[in-house]
C-alpha cells in the first residue's frame, strides 16, 4: 500500500498539478492539508473521476484537511480530541485500506510573541494526548500532515536562520519529540536516519528552491504497527518544481500488506 502526505496550498489552484500526481505516482491513500476551500467547494467529481472518494473539513480561504481514498474511508472524527472549540478546520480521522489514517495542520505558531504560539503548543499537546489514546488501539495508524515543526538542524538546510522562528523553537520541537518518545516512528527518519538535504518545504520567496534551502516540516508518524509494515519512505521533490507548485512537495511511503 503507497500512503502519502502534502500540503497543496489550495486544491483548487492546485487541481491539475493534484491529478497529475494522483496518476502518476498513485497513492492508495493520500493525506491533503491546505486546501483552503469549504466542504462544497472541494473538488469532488473530479477527485472521484480519478479513483479516489473522499473525506473533507474545510474552511474558506485558509487551512483545511483531506482523506483521499482508493477505498471508501470510513469517517472516524473531523476534529482533533481537546480541540473541539477551534473553529480551525486541521484535523481528520478515517479508516481506510486497514489502518487508521489522521491528516493533520498545525498551526505555524508565527509571531512567538503573540497568541498564535501558545495556540501551537496547546494544539500539539492535544495531538500528543489523542495519540496516545490510538496507541493503546494496538492497530496500524498513520498520523501525517504539515506538522510546522523542524525537527532538528539536520532538517534544515540553514538551520541558524530559522532559530527565532516557531517552526524551530525549542518548545516546539521538545513536544514533537515527546510524541516520538510515547511510541510513534518518524517514518522518513526510520527509512534515512542520517540522509541529509530530506526537505519538503522551500520557500517562494528568495530562490529558496533553486538554492536548495528547504526544511523538513511534513511528516509521516507511524505507530509500532504500522512502522513494522514500513517499506520505504522519499520525498517526491520533483513535485515542487512543476509549474504553479505548491511550495511543498508530497513524502510517500509504501507499506507491505
Amino acid at each position: 500500500m503507497k500512503l502519502a502526505t502534502w500540503n497543496v496550498n489550495s486544491i483548487r489552484a492546485r487541481l491539475p498539478l493534484v491529478l497529475d500526481w494522483l496518476k502518476q505516482d498513485a497513492p492508495d491513500i493520500a493525506l491533503l492539508q491546505e486546501i483552503k476551500c469549504e466542504e462544497s467547494a472541494f473538488p469532488l467529481m473530479e477527485i472521484q473521476a480519478a479513483g479516489y472518494q473522499a473525506l473533507v473539513r474545510g474552511q474558506k480561504s485558509y487551512n483545511g484537511v483531506a482523506i483521499l481514498s482508493r477505498e471508501t474511508p470510513v469517517p472516524r472524527r473531523d476534529v482533533l480530541p481537546g480541540m473541539e472549540t477551534d473553529p480551525q478546520a486541521r484535523y481528520i480521522e478515517a479508516e481506510a485500506g486497514g489502518y487508521v489514517v489522521g491528516s493533520l495542520y498545525f498551526p505555524n505558531g508565527n509571531p512567538k510573541d503573540s497568541e498564535k504560539f501558545p495556540y501551537k503548543l496547546r494544539w500539539m499537546k492535544a495531538l500528543r494526548d489523542h495519540a496516545a489514546m490510538l496507541l493503546q488501539q494496538e492497530i496500524p495508524v498513520v498520523l501525517g500532515g504539515d506538522y510546522n515543526v523542524i525537527p532538528g538542524g539536520i532538517d534544515a538546510a540553514s538551520p541558524a536562520r530559522w532559530k527565532d522562528d516557531a517552526l524551530f523553537s525549542a518548545e516546539a520541537r521538545a513536544e514533537f519529540h515527546a510524541l516520538k518518545n510515547t511510541g510513534w516512528y518518524d517514518a522518513l527518519r526510520l527509512m534515512r536516519p542520517h540522509e541529509t538535504h530530506l526537505y519538503t518545504f522551500w520557500d517562494y520567496l528568495g530562490g529558496a528552491w533553486d538554492r536548495d534551502d528547504g526544511i523538513r516540516i511534513d511528516h509521516l508518524m507511524l505507530s509500532p504497527e504500522a512502522a513494522g509494515r514500513l517499506q520505504s519512505c522519499a520525498v517526491s521533490r520533483d513535485w515542487r518544481g512543476r509549474e504553479k507548485a505548491s511550495d511543498h512537495a508530497p513524502v510517500m511511503a509504501l507499506f507491505s500488506p
